[in-house]
């Protein structure tokens, strides 16, 4: 502002200057070349008009800005697919103040895994139905749970209740149920117990490949052959008592295993040692004052003796007495509970689940060849869905679209490949890469309508954080080239007077 006031004045002098020796035309071009100049590097602003802002409206399929310089937007936002297809440009928009919902859960599930339906909100009812409108499981709080019995595709139901029990939202939940492959387990036991019977029972029945062998004397031993070949032990199953005995060519060779990302759970119930763990897996064990059970949900009693509360070393405390450290590449788990074979008449799905959380502790890893990644928002008809996979490569098949296509690649996702589709219709699409094949629920237009809203608002809020330049309501700036040319011109017409 200093240098437009200079400019000013200095312009006001000549002016003066010119007209008090009565050169009126030099007067004149002197106050525009001033004028000019001082418009040059003010950088004034002036009111807005449409040529620099347009304003879209969230129902439009396919908005268009052309060459406007701000977005102005009216409703709930546009979808994750629409923004990318627009330049970012500073957004003017106030979030709507209606009611949303943002549903969490899982389109694709292993058989034996819980499912979890999540709506962050308090205080409401949240019931989930089965195909046929049966109520499987409800919950007050925040989420409801509830554990597949078969591997299949479904399209379960999804309630929310307020408090008076009146209907605030519903819509489908599509979920697909899969077989996992099947868990190979390698047991070796120094002593029968029942705890590793029952063990032997869950691995089983959840079609595990096992590999069983118990010590029942010094030369009695029980074998339990894989029924199929066994290609690579997913995970080692030893007590403390077998691990104790073994000599150290065949502990080395047993912890080899471990070190190669084969992970070992130890049951601990008969460990006699304390000493021995101490110096073999740096493992401080304390004599337990009393194995009274305890637990919230399943009772179990104490092993004899476990690691202090707050393991000290590699050691790390990852659940209720149990333990883990990493080993190279594998993982050695410390299960510090015994007699829990007693809950598998009176809890079997409450034990199966807490051997679930034990095994997932240990980090079992099961590498498959194609993983269908979940879409960013809810596919509807008409609108472009990204479908991405990570494993695949080659062609793509979508038979109801009749359409096939190549992957192609990501910047934003490196690890995988991801092709765009234009569903026609609601329901499973299904989809056929090289590498196997895989289903994609799309949802009706008027399914979950407030879960959209709240879709399309935290997509127009990623959009407006590409672009934080504030947006000055009504102005927008001169262009500079006008001031230029007409100071250049005042500035020729000046000099060409002067040498007349």
């Amino acid at each position: 502002m200093i240098a437009v006031i200079l400019i000013l004045f200095a312009g006001l002098v000549s002016t003066a200057v010119y007209l008090w020796r009565r050169q009126w035309p030099e007067g004149v071009l002197v106050a525009v070349a001033a004028l000019a100049l001082a418009g040059l590097v003010g950088n004034f602003a002036r009111p807005a008009n449409s040529a620099a802002s347009v304003t879209i409206d969230s129902q439009d399929e396919a908005p268009e800005i052309g060459d406007a310089s701000t977005i102005r937007l009216t409703g709930d936002g546009l979808r994750a697919a629409q923004w990318k297809d627009l330049p970012a440009r500073p957004l003017a928009w106030t979030a709507p103040a209606g009611e949303v919902l943002r549903l969490d859960f899982p389109r694709r599930l292993a058989l034996g895994r819980m499912f979890t339906l999540t709506l962050p909100h308090t205080g409401r009812r949240l019931q989930l139905l089965a195909e046929n409108g049966q109520v499987i499981a409800e919950s007050t709080t925040h989420s409801v749970q509830w554990l597949p019995p078969v591997a299949e595709t479904m399209v379960l139901k999804a309630r929310v209740l307020d408090a008076a029990g009146n209907v605030v939202a519903q819509g489908p939940v599509p979920l697909e149920v899969r077989g996992a492959e099947p868990l190979q387990v390698q047991g070796r036991f120094g002593s029968p117990s029942f705890d590793a019977r029952i063990l032997n029972s869950l691995l089983t029945n959840s079609h595990a490949i096992v590999d069983w062998q118990v010590i029942l004397g010094k030369t009695v031993t029980r074998s339990e052959t894989a029924r199929v070949p066994m290609t690579r032990a997913n995970l080692l199953v030893v007590d403390a008592a077998y691990f104790e005995r073994l000599s150290d060519s065949a502990r080395g060779a047993l912890l080899a295993q471990v070190a190669a990302g084969v992970p070992m759970l130890v049951m601990a119930a008969n460990a006699g040692e304390p000493a021995f763990w101490s110096r073999a897996l740096q493992l401080d064990l304390k004599e337990q004052p009393e194995a009274k059970p305890s637990g919230a949900v399943l009772a179990m009693a104490s092993t004899p003796y476990n690691p202090p509360a707050v393991a000290s070393g590699p050691w790390q405390r990852v659940g209720d007495r149990t333990w883990s450290r990493p080993w190279q590449k594998g993982r050695i788990v410390w299960l510090g509970v015994m007699d829990w074979h007693r809950h598998a008449i009176s809890e079997p799905q409450a034990l199966g689940l807490w051997w679930q959380d034990v095994l997932d502790s240990a980090g079992i890893r099961r590498t498959e060849d194609l993983v269908w990644l979940e879409p960013d928002e809810m596919p509807l008809p008409g609108q472009r869905v990204e479908i991405c996979a990570q494993g695949a490569s080659g062609d793509v098949t979508f038979p109801q679209l009749k359409q096939a296509m190549a992957w192609q690649r990501r910047a934003d996702k490196a690890d995988a490949v991801c092709v765009a589709v234009w569903p026609q219709a609601s329901g499973w699409l299904n989809i056929v890469a090289r590498q196997g094949a895989g289903k994609m629920y799309v949802f009706g237009k008027d399914d979950w309508p407030l879960w959209q809203k709240a879709q399309r608002r935290d997509a127009t809020l990623r959009y407006a954080a590409r672009t934080p330049v504030p947006v000055v309501a009504g102005t927008t700036p001169w262009p500079s080239w006008p001031f230029a040319l007409a100071f250049v011109l005042a500035m020729l017409l000046l000099w060409w007077r002067e040498r007349r």
